[in-house]
């Protein structure tokens, strides 16, 4: 089978930063708010830092809900992705190229679909948590059609649907602040700028990327 199909052509102006320091730092933002950890995080937050959204469950079943977050949005795809990785259905982890992605996206794609239904149907779950998990398996969604034609950025689409959580949540939220939305905006730009620090994708691929994970946030908050 030729694979040359499944390549992507090199993207414009994405020559990594001469300095080493900036590479580094630009690897560890992009680690620490790799795509599939945003949901938890968020979880995470609206459940142990927001005075209001999980106000009536106990601690239990709080840590419950954020360890099977956990599980099916990070564990799960994790392992599956090296599975893959392991029986040479994917050439790495790192899904650089057309086939790599379409594979990892529908692996992701099943578990977060799955994250989202069972969610929903949890007669507990805050309206918000349930509307901001549904926009992320969008997000999954519209990356994976995305990728079909180039090699749009998925840590953007997950800051693009990050910030729009934040901005939409902050309208109805009586307990708003100002660091709410302005934390989110500030680990946008630190992770958009470390992808282009590194060459991972060009201006193209990261606005696109970020416009996906809006729209695709802004469809789940409504639905």
């Amino acid at each position: 089978m030729n694979t040359a199909n499944y390549e992507y052509p090199a993207p414009e102006l994405s020559e990594p930063h001469p300095s080493r320091g900036l590479r580094l730092a630009a690897h560890f933002f992009s680690i620490l708010f790799h795509p599939l950890l945003i949901t938890s995080y968020v979880f995470a937050f609206l459940e142990y830092v927001h005075p209001a959204v999980f106000e009536g469950m106990d601690k239990h079943t709080k840590t419950l809900r954020l360890i099977s977050v956990i599980l099916y949005t990070v564990f799960f795809p994790g392992l599956s992705l090296f599975l893959a990785w392991r029986l040479k259905l994917i050439k790495g982890l790192s899904l650089e190229n057309r086939n790599d992605r379409l594979v990892g996206f529908i692996i992701t794609m099943f578990f977060y679909f799955w994250t989202s239904y069972v969610l929903r149907n949890l007669p507990d779950t805050p309206p918000v948590a349930a509307h901001f998990v549904l926009g992320t398996f969008l997000i999954v969604c519209a990356t994976w059609m995305c990728t079909i034609f180039y090699k749009v950025s998925l840590h953007a689409a997950a800051m693009g649907g990050l910030v729009a959580f934040f901005i939409l949540f902050g309208q109805e939220d009586p307990y708003v602040s100002g660091t709410y939305i302005a934390v989110p905006i500030l680990i946008a730009g630190l992770v958009c700028t470390s992808r282009f620090i590194l060459g991972a994708h060009d201006r193209f691929e990261m606005a696109s990327g970020f416009a996906v994970g809006v729209l695709a946030q802004i469809i789940g908050w409504y639905f």
